[in-house]
């Protein structure tokens, strides 16, 4: 059975533009459903709000004040192009903090930093060990992570992604099904 996918606009700050996905194996359901980074924020939101609300920070203040800098997200072990957020380090700001104390957020986010000013936003959950691929909460995330970044990087070589503005944006038509 195949799947296919969807990029759905999320948000744009002065610096960078969001995007997720839509996944499944019926193209023509992706009008009525939440994107990868959509059901994300529900889901985990219900369970880990602080965690989520945390990562939101990240993505406005990277949005609006950094740009998608290489160094402000987690590479995950060289296991593929997906990346994560929070960045690594308790102190960064926005901090993450618990009873008083900046801790490690270890609820994880995976994307895809495409340069400074493009990012796509994909699914994850709260990460129990030390690499992604041995966590059975955020493996099947970041494996879907690295799946899709192969499609991203296949649509942008065929053109139906296309940079605009110098590469500060994409463009694509809203009905674009990648195969996956």
């Amino acid at each position: 059975m195949s799947s296919f996918a969807r990029l759905k606009h999320i948000q744009d700050y002065d610096q960078v533009s969001y995007y997720s996905v839509c996944v499944g194996d019926d193209p023509q359901t992706f009008d009525d459903q939440d994107s990868l980074y959509e059901s994300f924020l529900k889901t985990q939101g219900e369970v880990n709000r602080k965690k989520v609300i945390h990562i939101i920070n990240w993505l406005k203040e990277i949005g609006e004040r950094y740009g998608a800098q290489k160094h402000l997200f987690r590479d995950e072990q060289k296991q593929g192009e997906a990346n994560a957020l929070p960045p690594e380090g308790t102190n960064r700001r926005p901090t993450y903090t618990e009873a008083g104390k900046n801790i490690p957020n270890n609820l994880r986010l995976y994307c895809y930093r495409l340069n400074e000013h493009v990012v796509i936003l994909f699914s994850g959950a709260v990460k129990t060990a030390k690499y992604a691929q041995d966590c059975p909460n955020v493996n099947p995330h970041f494996a879907e992570a690295n799946r899709l970044t192969k499609a991203i990087d296949t649509a942008i070589k065929e053109k139906d992604i296309r940079w605009i503005d110098n590469f500060s944006d994409i463009a694509f038509e809203d009905d674009i099904i990648m195969d996956l």
